[in-house]
């Protein structure tokens, strides 16, 4: 892959953050890197539809605008199968461009060269 992963732990619990995060993984799409957003614990609710619609930290582009530039440009959502059963986040809830996965994707990624960062 030789790209980046981008793990993201905070979504509605920590907009400040999950702004930060989104913004790199933009950044990063937009430089032509292979990009994924590994959304797990409370991170997971960033790929339902109509969060990101909820979310604008001062100083940072409305989250809606961020998620749906960095979709647009090529970058994917990852949501952690455990964690979005925990929280009652299926398929059918999900924004276009993020997929529910098992871990063994995400260590996939890394064991191909992924560099990955964590918020």
């Amino acid at each position: 892959m030789n790209g980046l992963i981008i793990n993201l732990t905070h979504s509605v619990d920590d907009v400040d953050r999950t702004s930060v995060a989104i913004v790199i993984a933009g950044a990063s799409v937009a430089s032509s890197q292979e990009t994924t957003v590994f959304l797990s614990s409370e991170g997971t609710r960033l790929a339902v539809t109509g969060v990101a619609d909820t979310l604008h930290e001062e100083g940072f582009a409305p989250m809606s605008e961020l998620v749906s530039s960095y979709i647009e440009a090529g970058g994917t959502f990852l949501v952690c199968s455990p964690c979005a059963k925990k929280r009652g986040i299926g398929e059918e809830d999900l924004i276009e461009g993020a997929t529910i996965v098992g871990g063994a994707s995400l260590v996939a990624l890394l064991a191909d060269g992924a560099s990955s960062l964590s918020f």
